[in-house]
């Protein structure tokens, strides 16, 4: 199948790869900063955007898919789901990522008896049962979870909301969704060798810092980045810091 992606500027090659139910464009402005230094390839996963549904979605499939359209050593940066996935890439096609960034992102998605560092499952599942009858106001509340205690969040939450069918009315959120209920990678982690960058909010409620944190403990090669007042999407709401972490990182391991 074919990815929708965007590229803009010359350099090493950075991919950035949104979280569930966004697309692309939503790194529009982490993107325009990075391009001064480097390619920077936004991409629009399975069912989301501009891209076609992939059912099922699962991780392992939508990394081969990454790694045929990009086959080249990149830097990969994934928020959420895309983090989910960029995991996946670098643990199947460790040649091919020459490092990794995590935005608020998991390894497991879903709160265990072991694994503390999550929503129940009862959330995603809600996510999931209203996606039909109510589309529009399920993603919207989702995006405003994703905000939840960020300064500015009502700002913030407009100008995503205002961007979010820009690439396409999205036509492949559920198999995604399911996805993040059954992933989990705690066992396989430990084996991605590049340098791994960990940016976390420290007022996350989707994806607690804790995550972050036994990341960091697990990672062979990691370095983790808390950004105080942030939720779930650091790189809106605090978006000169983040970039500037980001740039530094990504220099690092060009």
């Amino acid at each position: 199948m074919t990815l929708r992606v965007e590229t803009d500027g010359h350099g090493a090659d950075v991919v950035l790869l949104h979280g569930w139910g966004l697309h692309g464009g939503v790194f529009e402005r982490v993107a325009a900063a990075l391009s001064t230094r480097f390619c920077v390839h936004r991409v629009d996963l399975p069912g989301h955007g501009g891209s076609a549904p992939l059912a099922p979605f699962r991780a392992e499939q939508v990394a081969d898919l990454l790694a045929e359209r990009f086959p080249l050593p990149a830097q990969v940066v994934g928020w959420s789901l895309g983090g989910l996935v960029a995991q996946s890439w670098a643990l199947r096609h460790p040649d091919l990522v020459k490092s990794l960034v995590l935005v608020a992102s998991s390894p497991c998605f879903v709160r265990k008896a072991d694994w503390p560092h999550a929503q129940p499952a009862q959330a995603i599942e809600a996510v999931a049962a209203s996606l039909d009858n109510a589309f529009e106001a399920t993603l919207e509340r989702f995006l405003a979870l994703q905000m939840l205690g960020a300064p500015s969040a009502r700002d913030t939450l407009k100008a995503v909301r205002a961007q979010m069918f820009s690439h396409g009315r999205p036509q492949g959120l559920l198999p995604a969704l399911q996805l993040l209920l059954e992933a989990d990678l705690r066992g396989e982690v430990g084996a991605i060798g590049c340098p791994v960058g960990l940016f976390y909010g420290q007022r996350d409620v989707i994806t607690p810092l804790g995550a972050g944190q036994w990341l960091a403990e697990h990672l062979p090669d990691a370095a983790l980045v808390t950004f105080t007042h942030a939720s779930h999407a650091p790189f809106l709401s605090h978006e000169a810091a983040f970039v500037a972490r980001l740039t530094e990182f990504l220099d690092c391991h060009a």
